[in-house]
């Protein structure tokens, strides 16, 4: 940019209104809208981690690349470090912001991406790669599809997968494991074999509420990802049960679980049910790869007598019982992992269930003057604390 003098940028930057106040305080004649704005706060933060998006969208004239400019002259080379896990985060709100789909930026974060990231693919299997253009490239998927970018909605799997799985819900994904059983799908449906159709329904079950019957009749073919959002609490004391497998020490956790089980008749379905997922879990062999510890247990579910007796166990426990259990265990840390009990309304925060996970049309319209002193108002890792969705 060194044909364009430092007047021209200073007035570019003052027309977009990201100055600080001292240096502009009158409104822009004409206020973006919240769709502008998005695209503005993208390009910006492109700009700070001083990547340019993919072609076209850092070429063609757009609140994205009016951002982006902005950001190049604001930022200069005094940029923020590009990882990864912060090129997938521009990547997710980009695909996001072209089909109007709402992400929650307080919590999805390059650092929560981190968080949910896998080295295998939970549907298919197989090793995930990154920037390959291959099948087997790591994508975030929505797990729900009619939520938006959100925490606790967000997984991690195989760009094959993610392509599969698309719209589909659980039942979905159940109709399809029916039709490919009965012969009517030979070779799968859209790439993916009955299993693997399998682990899409019941990693989509996990966000969808279901009747306490119905979530207790479904076997644990996926470990639920970190930070996912389990809806029925059956699931959630399933996946608490099949985690003690996972590390050491789990005899005696099981025993001081069953000891906070009310009565004698849960206590001895427990141990049948228990007794019947161990010896398939230990048919794997031991292993000291935490992945095929994981689909040692996952694939003991698939044993009809680990259902049986799982589904005799739970329904002698209500779903509030069920969720109790959990929340007992975890208070006297037999848990594997940290679990935080949440509202209906904590647990679906920022999800944009009324609008289907998009940006209602009337706020992606609505005008609004955009932020300004950015550079004082953002936080340590350059994010900006206002840039949720929707916009207010």
């Amino acid at each position: 940019m060194s044909h364009i003098s430092q007047a021209s940028i200073q007035n570019f930057v003052h027309t977009l209104v990201y100055v600080t106040p001292d240096l502009f305080d009158t409104p822009p004649p004409s206020a973006l809208t919240a769709h502008e704005h998005i695209g503005f706060e993208l390009g910006w933060d492109y700009a700070h981690r001083r990547l340019v998006p993919p072609a076209p969208y850092g070429l063609e004239p757009s609140p994205l690349r009016n951002g982006l400019l902005a950001g190049q002259a604001a930022f200069g080379v005094r940029t923020l470090e590009a990882t990864r896990h912060v090129r997938k985060w521009l990547q997710l709100r980009l695909h996001a912001w072209l089909r109007g789909r709402s992400v929650e930026l307080h919590q999805v974060t390059p650092n929560s991406l981190a968080q949910i990231d896998v080295s295998h693919c939970p549907i298919t299997r197989q090793a995930l790669s990154s920037a390959t253009l291959e099948s087997s490239d790591a994508s975030i998927d929505r797990v729900r599809n009619d939520a938006g970018y959100a925490a606790g909605n967000l997984a991690v799997m195989s760009t094959k997968a993610n392509h599969a799985k698309a719209a589909h819900g659980f039942h979905d994904a159940i109709r399809f494991v029916q039709r490919i059983e009965a012969g009517g799908s030979v070779g799968g449906i859209a790439g993916l074999t009955a299993a693997q159709w399998s682990r899409v329904a019941v990693l989509c079950s996990f966000v969808e509420p279901l009747p306490h019957e119905e979530a207790c009749a479904l076997p644990l073919l996926v470990l639920p990802p970190n930070r996912l959002r389990l809806f029925n609490p059956a699931q959630a004391l399933q996946a608490f049960i099949s985690r003690q497998l996972l590390t050491p020490g789990w005899a005696q956790r099981a025993a001081r679980f069953e000891a906070l089980l009310p009565g004698k008749p849960v206590k001895r379905a427990f141990q049948a049910f228990f007794h019947a997922l161990l010896p398939r879990v230990l048919e794997a062999g031991r292993t000291d790869d935490a992945q095929r510890a994981r689909w040692a247990v996952e694939d003991a579910w698939r044993n009809p007598l680990v259902m049986k007796r799982w589904a005799a166990f739970a329904r002698l426990l209500t779903g509030a019982q069920c969720e109790a259990l959990v929340a007992k265990a975890t208070a006297r840390k037999l848990g594997t992992q940290v679990v935080e009990r949440l509202s209906e309304a904590q647990a679906t925060d920022g999800w944009n269930l009324d609008s289907r996970g998009y940006v209602p049309h009337a706020v992606l319209m609505r005008r609004s003057v955009p932020v300004r002193a950015r550079r004082t108002s953002r936080g340590a890792d350059g994010m900006s604390p206002q840039a949720a969705l929707p916009l207010q």
